[in-house]
Formats: structure tokens, sequence, C-alpha cells
């Protein structure tokens, strides 16, 4: 289906005029069985964030990320000589199954560059839906160099992950979607990686709701646009939760859109991105990576600005990691001293343990660990120490439980981890 643009969008150039119609008619026709996630309000988030607050589900998509909706629009925007050229790309994740899935099933030949390094989950997922996967790279920027060279060498068609007219476009179906459905939204709240989505949906917003306010958010560790836009020269760089959106460079279309139709540009810590997920996870019971997280994190980062609005925030992606999801869990309830580490000195004879496990329990504590110490220790021959970890209901009731250990003689302190 060659692109045309039949129906010009207001305001917009015409390659983005002509992208956005294509996109519209896919969109209207089905948009190849992409979800139309669902957009929920959230009673819970809202009395935690001081605004009325929907989230856009985009983690429920079948490869678990916004990130098909620009690759299917962009595949199905080739013409039949492109198609059977193949197509090529770049990806550590989401894009890579989004291209990989709609590829397979237009009968379109792709291969995916990775970078080395990548989860070996998110290759086994790529393959798995069909696509040839290269590992070359250190990253991502390599990993893109070396999928253009293959572009040039074989005449496969590189389908980029953002900075692509079709692409965007198709990204941009989710905000049609959370306005059709929510009209009365004052404020969108956009993760900006290389800044398709923002850039989508900003553009989709504005042609539906032209006074909606657009806010943009980055991770702290990679501020490559909000560098941009405010004037800063913020270090680029790190390890982030929210890797989806570690990008060192916004697309040059994105940067020009993006420059000219944002409100505001926030910056969110890895505390705030950490404190995001768990806000997903124990109020919503969705479960979020780190970059889908990254608007929420952003309301979290300046509260004020949004006291009051009705404000809408997509959650991008679900594609996180087990082991690290199990470790922000247990870093939560630590935290909030539902789970802690105590450490109790105790005179080295019969009784002792059981003495301090009499007291947690008529206390209504939980032991999920023990740890003795008498061998690596400073402490006189006839004294040891335990480390104790506690479940409790809250804060409050761990401070209860220890006020007991206290009161029973035993000389208590906060573990060192």
């Amino acid at each position: 289906m060659p692109l045309t643009a039949s129906q010009p969008a207001a305001d917009m150039p015409g390659d983005l005029a002509g992208a956005f119609a294509f996109v519209d008619r896919l969109h209207e026709q089905g948009m190849g069985g992409i979800l139309r996630s669902p957009c929920l309000p959230s009673p819970a988030l809202s009395k935690a964030l001081g605004c009325e607050v929907v989230v856009k589900l985009e983690n429920l998509q079948a490869t678990g990320s916004f990130k098909e909706r620009g690759a299917y629009a962009r595949l199905a925007a080739l013409s039949e000589a492109e198609r059977r050229r193949g197509v090529v790309a770049a990806s550590a994740g989401n894009h890579a199954q989004g291209v990989a899935r709609h590829a397979t099933a237009m009968g379109i030949r792709a291969t995916i560059v990775m970078p080395e390094g990548t989860p070996m989950v998110k290759v086994h997922q790529t393959r798995a839906l069909g696509a040839e996967v290269d590992i070359t790279g250190a990253d991502f920027d390599a990993a893109k160099a070396h999928a253009l060279s293959l572009s040039a060498e074989t005449g496969a068609v590189f389908i980029h992950p953002f900075d692509d007219p079709v692409v965007l476009a198709g990204q941009g179906t989710l905000a049609r979607e959370m306005l059709a459905e929510y009209p009365d939204l004052d404020t969108l709240v956009l993760p900006i990686g290389g800044g398709g989505l923002a850039a989508g949906c900003g553009l989709a917003a504005r042609q539906i709701k032209p006074d909606i306010e657009l806010v943009g958010v980055q991770s702290d560790l990679f501020p490559s646009f909000a560098n941009i836009y405010h004037g800063t020269d913020r270090p680029i760089g790190g390890f982030t939760l929210a890797e989806g959106i570690a990008v060192r460079e916004p697309g040059e279309l994105t940067r020009e859109i993006l420059s000219d139709i944002l409100d505001d540009v926030l910056v969110a810590d890895e505390r705030q991105i950490e404190r995001a997920l768990n806000l997903f996870i124990s109020h919503l019971r969705v479960l979020p990576e780190g970059a889908g997280a990254v608007g929420l994190a952003g309301v979290l980062a300046a509260p004020e600005r949004f006291g009051g609005k009705r404000v809408g925030l997509v959650l991008t992606g679900g594609n996180v990691d087990t082991r690290l999801l199990s470790s922000l869990l247990l870093r939560d309830l630590a935290r909030s001293r539902r789970l802690a580490r105590l450490r109790i000195e105790l005179v080295d004879v019969p009784g002792q343990l059981s003495a301090v496990s009499d007291v947690i329990s008529r206390a209504e504590g939980n032991v999920t660990d023990v740890a003795y110490h008498k061998t690596f220790s400073d402490l006189p021959a006839k004294v040891t120490y335990i480390d104790i970890s506690l479940e409790a209901q809250d804060a409050a009731h761990m401070d209860r439980i220890e006020a007991a250990l206290r009161e029973a003689g035993f000389r208590v302190e906060q573990a060192s981890y």
C-alpha cells in the first residue's frame, strides 16, 4: 500500500500530513489487529498524586509495548517492491519485537540487529516472532550503524525506531484513542527517548484538542532532549531503570517537532522512576518496565504543576526483567519498613534465640531470615549477635516490634546492608 497524502492534516508539512492521513486510514481499518488498549482512571493514583489520572495500558499489547503501532504502520507503507527486498532494524527490545511480529504477519523477511549484551530473553522473543537476529555492536548506536550497512548492502529497507514520519504517526494513534475516550484531559505526560512517542502523540493530540498541555519526561541520566529544550548541559550516561529511553540523541525530525509543540520537559531521577514502578504495581496492579513508568515519575518529580488537573499517562511497556522486578519490590518493602533487618546483640547462652523469637511472635511479626554471627565479630567471646529479617504490616508495626525487643532487654539496631 503506497503512502499518499489524500487527506492532509492541518498545519503540518507535507510528509507529516501524508503520514498522519495514511495512519488514520490504517487505524480506521483496525491497525493490523493491534489492541485498542484500555485507558483507565485510577482513584488510588489520583489520591496519591493530587491530580485526576487516567492511564493508557500499552503494556497489554501482544509484544508488551506501544512500539508495534509505529512498526506496523511503517511496514504497511512499504511498496510491493520494498516488501520483496525485506526490512532491517536495530533495537534491543520493543521495536525489534514489533517489527518482527508484523513483518512475519505480512510475509516480509526481517533482520533485527541487536547489540551485544541484549538480554537473551529479548533475543529469543524476537526470533520466536519470526525475525532473523544479528547480534552486533557494543551498544545501540553500533547496532544501528551495522543495520544501516546491511540495508545499503542488501537493499533491505531500514525501519527506524522513531525518526520517521509514519512511525511517529503510528505511535500517535494511542493519543487519538485516549482523547476519544477522555476528551476532557488537560495534560498529556509523555516519556521521551528518541522522541517518536511524544512527537506522534503530541501532534495527534493537538489536531484533536489544540489547547491540551503537552509535557515530556526524561531520565535525569539521559536528559538529551531536556538539554536542548532548556539550553542546559547536563551530563548524559549511566545505568538507568528506564533503559528503553536511554538515548543520547533524539531524532532530527522528532527534535524539531518536540521543540515546537511541548509546553515543558521534566527530568525524573532513579528514585522517582523506581517509586513510579512500585505505584503502578501496588495501585493499578500492572507490571511496567522502567521506561514505561517514566510519565508517572515525571508527575512525582513536579507534583505541584499537575495539582488538580486531569492528566493522561501512558504506561508505554511492560517487558520488565523478573529479577529486577523482584529486587524493586523488596526495596519498596524495605523503604516503607514493611520489611527490615534488625541486628540483635545476645549473650552466648542457650535459649537466647528462642526468647527473641517469642517476643517477635507475640508482637505478630514474621521472621523471613536469620543470620548468626560469632566467629567474624569484634564482640567479647561470650557475646554474639544475630541479623533477623522481619515482615510487618507497616512502619508503625515494625516500630512496635523493635520496642517490644528492647523492653525484653535486647539491644537492637538496624543492620547495615
